[in-house]
């Protein structure tokens, strides 16, 4: 496991198109989501602790912003044959034990990470209604180990800035969490694991 930050992609950056299959058997592509108030896409998988410590405020995140007009997205960019704790059938479980109410994505050949700037397991990237980032940054201050509860604080912050028109205030700190595992060969120019 090596501790990494987020690339922190450029806000106003516009959100790349993506088709990817779905823990629930469909296809899934960002123009699925063109009437939604905002998409929020957060890169994760199966193993990562950072995740782990996380993940059910993410399901609850789906659960209370859904409804409001935020939809939200999953991606699991892991080489799954490197790591076989994050391949499609432990995504399915996975997504299903979590209870994720969103849909997971499996990114196999790690294209919609690299287009995203995604570096590391969670990484959050919140766009408004014209898919323009307005936010990219931690959920909030906890970390595994770390005695902070988690609350998600700084992207609830985000989303309700978001939902209420105004611009998303205070500086945004970087997701801080597992790198994405690259396949051999494939890790993009901006990713470091140092």
């Amino acid at each position: 496991m090596v501790l990494t930050a987020s690339t922190m992609l450029s806000l106003g950056a516009a959100a790349p198109a993506f088709v990817l299959p779905d823990t629930a058997g469909n296809t899934v592509r960002l123009n699925d989501f063109r009437e939604a108030a905002g998409l929020l896409v957060v890169f994760l998988c199966n193993h990562c602790p950072y995740v782990k410590h996380v993940q059910h405020e993410l399901a609850a995140l789906g659960r209370e912003y859904q409804p409001r007009g935020i939809a939200m997205v999953g991606i699991n960019s892991n080489d799954a044959d490197a790591y076989p704790e994050d391949n499609f059938a432990r995504m399915v479980e996975e997504a299903r034990r979590v209870g994720y109410p969103f849909p997971y994505l499996h990114d196999a050949t790690q294209e919609v990470a690299k287009a995203y700037r995604a570096a590391c397991t969670p990484d959050f990237f919140l766009f408004d209604r014209d898919r323009r980032l307005v936010y990219r940054g931690q959920l909030d201050d906890a970390r595994p180990g770390k005695n902070v509860p988690v609350t998600g604080r700084d992207l609830r912050r985000a989303l309700e800035a978001l939902l209420a028109d105004r611009p998303v205030e205070g500086e945004q700190q970087p997701s801080m969490g597992c790198n994405i595992k690259w396949r051999p060969g494939n890790a993009p120019d901006y990713f470091s694991a140092g």
